[in-house]
């Protein structure tokens, strides 16, 4: 593919209006679109119904009323033994994995970019995903030499360049983002203004493909349906201050860092701080700004760079050391840190280790969640990201500014006057 000889774009359509507009764009802009929906999995909600049927449904009527070519990818399998499957396995861990991540790396810019590109065949593809391509809007930069680079979107509250930040660098060289120069409000006008007013008006999915809507109000529909695939197992809430037991979990699968812990004793609005696989206890402290949720690094397993590896990393001038902002949730606003790659030893030399880093914050993190992937900026270039192994030690484990010993004391106070009032 040379540049400005991209002619046939096939568009990941999802029924959604970010790739219906992308079609449009692409279409308007000259090229031949094809449009593909991808199809993840099979099953039905509670009403009977498929919803990937229902999006496949919607997407085959976009490309029909567009007048372009529409093929539909199962690939269901796939998904199934890449994602799905290392997903419950995380979760019967104790950790808490991103699915969405997960299934952008290994199948959609993987599976979906191959059978694109040698079965329907194509220059290059193009998805509604909020972000930006360094080889330009139409890849017309690709032949200037270097990797290609995954840059922010304009429309900064709708980037969604975590989500990408585990992309291959062969499938981003040949990955259009027609979105990602406009704001989240300009795409849904377009859509309306070429006759899609049903597709502009239409709720985002916010969900993951294979949850289905909550059967009953008040169910939780992510726990209810992992509980089909994993069985329960229960065990104790223990207060992380007092040792005491203070109610029971279902699982350790049910529950992630930081959340409330639906205990409310005393007044006391309980969240989780840890969870111990090995016990299958669930440490709680009865403050959602408790020092035990805070970290100040964390460890991580490899990195994916989508452009090669930072030079810093190995370089003795910058102490081996490279200074970036991260985020570990979709939107979450960006900290400060540095980050090198851990070292490992033997008994007779120490080496870095370049399948893990160790990352230091500007400021202590809450909640850092093993499981859950660290995606890395500079400035608008998202370098790429790394799965979190674990936190480092709490301010509450180090008793920063005497912390825990304030806390402990407190404790024995309010157990002394406790102990007045019964006698």
């Amino acid at each position: 593919m040379m540049a400005g000889k991209v002619r046939r774009v096939v568009v990941g359509m999802s029924g959604g209006v970010d790739s219906t507009v992308s079609a449009i764009l692409l279409k308007k802009r000259g090229f031949e679109v094809v449009g593909a929906f991808m199809k993840n999995w099979d099953g039905v909600d509670e009403t009977g119904v498929c919803t990937a049927d229902k999006d496949c449904e919607v997407a085959e009527r976009v490309a029909g009323k567009l007048g372009i070519q529409f093929h539909t990818v199962n690939l269901v399998k796939e998904y199934w033994n890449e994602v799905f499957e290392d997903l419950l396995e995380d979760y019967r861990q104790g950790l808490t994995p991103n699915p969405d991540i997960l299934c952008n790396s290994r199948v959609k810019f993987d599976h979906f970019y191959q059978h694109a590109v040698n079965t329907i065949g194509c220059d290059a593809i193009a998805t509604g995903h909020y972000a930006r391509n360094s080889y330009g809007q139409d890849l017309e930069f690709c032949d200037q030499g270097g990797p290609a680079r995954l840059l922010k979107s304009v429309d900064r509250t709708k980037d969604q360049t975590f989500f990408l930040s585990q992309m291959p660098q062969a499938a981003l060289r040949k990955t259009m983002f027609p979105v990602g120069e406009l704001p989240k409000a300009v795409v849904k006008q377009i859509a309306a203004q070429a006759g899609f007013p049903e597709i502009a008006s239409k709720k985002e999915s916010m969900g993951i493909c294979f949850v289905g809507k909550k059967s009953a109000p008040g169910k939780r529909g992510f726990q209810e349906f992992i509980s089909e695939y994993i069985p329960e197992n229960p065990g104790d809430f223990v207060d992380v201050d007092t040792g005491d037991v203070v109610g029971q979990h279902s699982g350790l699968h049910h529950w992630t860092l930081g959340q409330s812990a639906m205990l409310n004793i005393d007044a006391c609005k309980y969240v989780v701080v840890n969870k111990n696989i090995k016990t299958n206890e669930i440490q709680v402290a009865n403050d959602s700004k408790h020092p035990a949720l805070y970290s100040e690094n964390f460890f991580t397993s490899s990195p994916h760079w989508i452009a090669g590896a930072p030079g810093q990393l190995r370089s003795p001038s910058s102490d081996r050391s490279l200074e970036a902002e991260f985020r570990f949730q979709n939107m979450a606003p960006l900290t400060q840190c540095v980050m090198s790659f851990n070292m490992s030893s033997t008994s007779n030399w120490e080496c870095m280790d370049q399948s893990s880093l160790i990352v230091s914050t500007a400021e202590p993190m809450r909640a850092v969640t093993p499981g859950q992937f660290a995606a890395f900026y500079q400035g608008d270039q998202c370098l790429g990201s790394a799965r979190i192994v674990r936190p480092g030690p709490s301010l509450y484990t180090l008793n920063t500014r005497n912390c825990r010993t304030d806390i402990l004391r407190e404790v024995e106070r309010r157990k002394s006057e406790e102990g007045k009032k019964v006698t």
